[in-house]
């Protein structure tokens, strides 16, 4: 019998039928699948890629409960979406019988080449990238694979979108140090997980025109669902190599919003050659919380606010410091806390606390200006420890360690 179906019901559904038809391909269409070699698969998502570079096309890694194996030195080529199933997983996604993760996943064992290599106007968007040989344990064990991603070295790169990355066993995640005569533009990072056993998650240099690292998030628990919590002794190796999670240098006005790591020797570094505003993050379980340079009066000069740090591990006690400024330019702090204790997951000095809340170093000018900061765990007499006599600081409506009200301004009037 002839059934009635309202229009609206028929418009939606031709809708949805056009969606379909005109969306992302699946990656198997081109003969990737799980059950191929990862040196197959690499030749046959680099067809895939090729092909989609000359419409704009967008490639769907289709969902499984294997992973695809694929070997490194992929290169997205410009104008390629590469699409997964997945928002952000932080603790892995979990497969039913097996200690890995399902769905979107890419398995990456290629020790020599850099996984994947982007070009102008394309997007990596809800993929999971596995290195399932990576230790979780042994810290002489640790594999130091190349970067997973790496903007192109032979051609500016401008504007690339990584979006909802989840990075197990990555040794570096992100490399955006670009050629000096080659830099990239507009890149845009955003709700990126991982730990990586560099110490490294996301660097950047001669990256201009307004870069932004969004909603990121670094930390040893993220594969808790798929193999467990990296170990103690892991994490301290990560320290040990004193690097920082995040790294901006040569950049025009970056924008940086909630970042968090957990267990890296540094929180961010802001380089010489750099500016722009860092706003809401917490770098914990750091030697180093913030680490600002510059290089010259005019232009270096970074507005942070509404961040916390936790410094207590990787170093004596003397050499722990939340911030550190050197160099040229001005740096301007906003509710700003440190704060220092233990920490099971890692190894943390003996006395629990940073040196102070800042060090301010070098031998010409800077400027710094403190606002509504909580100081406290520090072992100096001071929250501040001054070794440059050309600086300028003024701290106001601010907290010591004995919770007593702290204004100051150095050199004193």
């Amino acid at each position: 019998m002839f059934r009635h179906v309202p229009m609206p019901v028929l418009i939606v559904v031709t809708l949805c039928s056009c969606l379909y038809a005109d969306g992302p391909r699946s990656i198997r269409s081109f003969d990737v699948t799980p059950d191929n070699t990862a040196a197959v698969n690499k030749v046959n998502l680099q067809k895939a890629i090729d092909w989609a570079s000359q419409s704009g096309a967008a490639l769907w890694v289709e969902p499984s409960d294997e992973p695809y194996p694929i070997d490194g030195g992929l290169i997205l080529k410009k104008n390629v979406s590469l699409i997964g199933v997945h928002g952000p997983t932080p603790r892995g996604t979990s497969h039913a019988t097996k200690k890995q993760p399902v769905g979107s996943v890419l398995a990456i064992t290629d020790k020599e080449n850099v996984f994947m290599i982007v070009e102008s106007a394309t997007q990596i968007k809800g993929i999971q990238f596995w290195y399932p040989q990576q230790t979780l344990s042994d810290p002489k064990a640790i594999i130091p694979y190349p970067a997973t991603i790496q903007t192109s070295m032979t051609s500016m790169t401008q504007g690339v979108y990584l979006s909802c990355l989840t990075f197990y066993g990555e040794y570096l995640a992100m490399d955006f140090n670009a050629n000096r005569r080659r830099p990239c533009e507009l890149m845009l990072f955003e709700h990126c997980y991982g730990y990586p056993l560099s110490g490294e998650f996301i660097r950047m240099n001669y990256c201009y025109d307004v870069p932004r690292i969004l909603h990121c998030h670094i930390n040893p628990a993220i594969q808790r669902f798929i193999g467990g919590q990296y170990s103690r002794a892991v994490v301290d190796a990560v320290i040990a190599r004193k690097t920082f999670a995040y790294t901006i240098n040569n950049t025009d006005n970056a924008q940086l919003m909630d970042l968090f790591t957990f267990g890296t020797y540094g929180g961010i570094l802001l380089d010489g050659e750099s500016y722009g505003q860092l706003t809401n993050f917490n770098f914990d379980c750091v030697a180093v919380g913030i680490h600002k340079k510059g290089n010259n009066t005019k232009n270096r000069n970074w507005q942070i606010a509404q961040g916390s740090i936790i410094a207590n591990c990787g170093e004596p006690v003397e050499n722990i410091h939340p911030i550190i400024i050197e160099g040229q330019g001005h740096t301007a702090l906003t509710n700003v806390e440190a704060f220092s204790g233990g920490n099971g997951a890692l190894t943390t000095v003996p006395e629990n606390q940073s040196w102070d809340y800042m060090l301010v170093k070098g031998d010409r000018k800077l400027t710094v200006s403190v606002f509504g900061a909580r100081m406290r765990n520090y072992m100096a007499d001071s929250p501040f420890t001054l070794q440059n006599d050309q600086a300028v600081i003024q701290a106001v409506a601010c907290f010591d360690k004995d919770e007593t009200l702290f204004n100051a301004t150095f050199p004193n009037p």
